[in-house]
């Protein structure tokens, strides 16, 4: 399993004072270096943090940005001229703090195809993402919509007030991936993830990657943005390690 790990609250801090700094360019490339697989911005349509010039270099110097974005067209047609090295389709609502919500590709499959059918045009190696609840619905909508992954939210678990509902999204998502796995999707998850909540769901079988930006830049304050994604990513490949130690286990009997 993988770590993504998203920037936008570098872009944050540095807008909150009209500054040139902190960077998100040099914050990528010290999260690739800790050991993370690629580097995740969020481009809003306010562009509230991550501005354009800042995913276009960091796409070009480091080939490795996973563009988050909604499916308006002004931003489908920045995304197509730079190209990063995926982009993940997610809802976007001009007054949230937040992604609050999967994305509704069932509501309009033709609209996310016209749209993931441009990506593979213009390069066939594109890599394009919904970013949808924990729904078999949405995955097979997503399926046909020509989508090569879907990313699963995990906000509502995260979120959870209670174990019996924390449990109930974690058996929600735990079949949204094998049913996505089943059909030829691939899965990703992230939001809300911390260095808590993320053992149990990096335990569900089929996760490739997991994109987490918040946690990690908070840790960073008091920690470093370095030894922040180590911490996360000892934790992912511990779990891995389990797993792998725990199928041996079952092969040798």
């Amino acid at each position: 399993m993988k770590l993504g790990v998203n920037i936008d609250h570098i872009a944050t801090l540095r807008n909150a004072r009209g500054e040139n700094f902190p960077s998100p360019v040099h914050a990528a490339f010290v999260v690739l270096e800790a050991g993370a697989s690629n580097v995740t911005c969020h481009l809003r349509e306010d562009r509230r943090h991550i501005r354009d010039n800042d995913v276009r270099i960091i796409s070009e110097l480091t080939k490795r940005l996973n563009l988050e974005m909604s499916a308006d067209d002004k931003i489908v047609k920045i995304a197509l001229s730079i190209m990063p090295r995926s982009v993940t389709i997610v809802p976007e609502k001009r007054k949230e703090l937040t992604t609050e919500g999967g994305l509704d590709v069932a509501g309009d499959v033709k609209r996310f195809k016209n749209i993931t059918e441009s990506f593979k045009f213009k390069s066939i190696d594109s890599i394009t993402s919904a970013f949808i609840e924990p729904d078999v619905r949405q995955a097979e909508a997503a399926k046909e919509a020509g989508f090569d992954f879907i990313e699963i939210h995990t906000g509502r678990y995260a979120g959870a007030a209670t174990e019996s509902e924390r449990m109930k999204e974690l058996k929600r998502i735990k079949e949204a991936v094998g049913y996505a796995l089943k059909i030829g999707l691939k899965v990703n998850a992230g939001h809300g993830l911390d260095y808590k909540n993320i053992f149990d769901i990096a335990l569900i079988e089929g996760f490739e990657e997991f994109n987490i930006g918040f946690s990690i830049v908070s840790k960073a304050v008091f920690e470093g943005l370095g030894r922040a994604v180590e911490k996360m990513l000892d934790i992912i490949k511990a779990v891995d390690l389990a797993k792998f130690e725990k199928a041996n286990k079952y092969d040798a009997k």
